[in-house]
Order: structure tokens, then C-alpha cells, then sequence
């Protein structure tokens, strides 16, 4: 097998508050492949968008190794390895779909043309053609957060990293992003890591489903999934599905327990 892209050892982290020390993360080791789609699920304050954050270098561990294409996070994040999607789109108001999609590529020095082919090719992919010249406000909440996406996208990173992207949005529009996002992950192969607090959403996303425990957060279970690349909606309703659903709840409450 291949060099992980993705690479964490015994990682460890502590923030230091004005009420003592929190302890977010431990012991944490952790290899994602390249092209593998792996989404991490346990209860609020788990430490998942912490993890995500020392991937993309915004967090620093205190003890425990980190890297990103062979690179520290801080390199990784230098060299544009990664795209990352927020929780909530981040879209400026004053700004067009278009020019928002743009920012990242007018700060890298980008060239008009090359940000306008860029653009345009992004906005494809999430199936936002045409709506360029819209504000943010004229656009639905699933909408924006497909800009959000295309924005991360823009320039081309290997590793997309997104922190809970959906889960402000109602469940058929959500439903809906799952299966463009499925879409847009076989069009592109890109490695993605992804959290979430939804079971079924993590199911059917993942090639891998990393499960956290409380407080301070350490990896209950990994699960490698057995489900086809390309799935319909309709799968969560097999006994496969099902299967996976169980264990990844089984590893949240043993989570639980042993705390």
C-alpha cells in the first residue's frame, strides 16, 4: 500500500482556558489513503472538527506527529494542499457567487482568464452554472453551501476537508447535497475528510467511518466500508447499510461507557 496522505501518531491535544485544561484529543492515530472519502462521527465536543483542524494545520497538537502529503499541516497548508469547507458558507455579501468562488484564486495571483476558466469549471461541478452573477442572498441555503464547496475546489487541492457542511440544512435538501457530493467526489477522486453528527449521513458517504468518543477524544472504531462507490439513496434501506449504521452506534456508546 501506498504512503498514507493523511498521516496522525498518538496525537494529543490540550488547550490551555482561564477555568484549566481541556483536554480535546488523545492518542489519536489515524492513516487516510489517497481517494478514500472518510467522515468523522461522535457526539458534540469529540474533538471531530479539532482533528480536522490539526489536518489542516489550525490547530496545533501538543504531543503526537501530523502529516499532509508527507509535509507538516503548516507546509501542507503553504503548498494549498487542502480545500476546506466551513459549517456555515462564509459567502461575502457584496460579493457575486462568481467573485466569492474567485477570491482564493485573485489572492494566489491568478490570472483573469484562468479565474474565469476556473470558475466556471467549479460551478459545473456543483451544478451552479449560470448563477455567477447572483448575490448570496438570492441564493437557498443548500445553494450557498454548493458555492462554499466550489470555492474550496477552485484551485485544485487533492484533499478537501469539511467541517459538518450540511448540517444546518433540512434533511431533503441535505439529501440532496449527499448525493451531488458523491457525484462530485467519483468525477474528481479527490481524498476527502468530512465530519459529521448524523449516522446515516456518514454511512452513506464514507469509504471509511472514523468513530470518536467523548471528551477527550480518542478513536472508538474504524470502520472500513463494504458499500459500492456508487450508491443511491435507496441503499440505506439494505441489510448492509443497517449492518454499518449498528456498529458505528454500538462504537458511540461504547464511547460512552468507557468514560
Amino acid at each position: 500500500m501506498s504512503e498514507p496522505v493523511i498521516r496522525a501518531r498518538n496525537l494529543d491535544l490540550t488547550f490551555t482556558t482561564n477555568d484549566g485544561p481541556v483536554h480535546a484529543l488523545k492518542d489519536v492515530s489515524l492513516d487516510i489513503q489517497k481517494g478514500e472519502f472518510v467522515s468523522f462521527i461522535g457526539p458534540s465536543g469529540c474533538g471531530k472538527t479539532t482533528f480536522l483542524r490539526c489536518i489542516a494545520g489550525l490547530e496545533t497538537p501538543t504531543a503526537g506527529e501530523i502529516s499532509v502529503n508527507g509535509m507538516t499541516p503548516d507546509d501542507a497548508r503553504r503548498a494549498r494542499a487542502y480545500g476546506y469547507v466551513f459549517q456555515a458558507a462564509g459567502l461575502y455579501p457584496w460579493r457575486t457567487i462568481g467573485g466569492n468562488i474567485s477570491l482564493p484564486l485573485e489572492i494566489m495571483g491568478f490570472s483573469k482568464a484562468e479565474q474565469r476558466e476556473r470558475v466556471n469549471r467549479v460551478m459545473d461541478l456543483v451544478d451552479l452554472g449560470g448563477f455567477e452573477k447572483k448575490f448570496p442572498w438570492q441564493l437557498s441555503g443548500g445553494m450557498q453551501q454548493r458555492a462554499s464547496i466550489a470555492r474550496a475546489l477552485a484551485f485544485d487541492a487533492d484533499i478537501l476537508l469539511m467541517d459538518e457542511p450540511f448540517g444546518a440544512l433540512d434533511e431533503i435538501v441535505r439529501d440532496h447535497l449527499n448525493e451531488q457530493l458523491l457525484k462530485l467526489w467519483a468525477r474528481t477522486e479527490k481524498t476527502i475528510g468530512f465530519v459529521t453528527h448524523s449516522i446515516p449521513e456518514a454511512v452513506y458517504l464514507s469509504t471509511k467511518i472514523v468513530v470518536m468518543s467523548p471528551r477527550p477524544g480518542r478513536i472508538t472504531d474504524v470502520i472500513d466500508s463494504p458499500l459500492p462507490k456508487e450508491r443511491p439513496l435507496d441503499i440505506r434501506d439494505s441489510p448492509e447499510f443497517i449492518e454499518i449504521a449498528h456498529r458505528v452506534r454500538d462504537g458511540l456508546r461504547a464511547g460512552h461507557v468507557d468514560d
